[in-house]
């Protein structure tokens, strides 16, 4: 036979996987920004060097 009533854990199930995902894409996005700032910096400098040595 089959239970009567509501499921026992779905709500706790669907909160935990929110609660999971969030912090998964917090992390992404943490890492992509640092990847951008890191790659800015890096043609930052580039360009710098590039220009220093024209100069020279």
């Amino acid at each position: 036979m089959a239970k009567k009533g509501k499921e026992k854990n779905t709500q706790n199930k669907a909160k935990h996987a929110k609660l999971m995902n969030r912090k998964k894409n917090k992390i992404r996005k943490e890492k992509e920004a640092r990847a951008k700032r890191l790659k800015a910096l890096t043609q930052k400098i580039n360009q710098q060097n590039n220009t220093e040595i024209s100069h020279e």
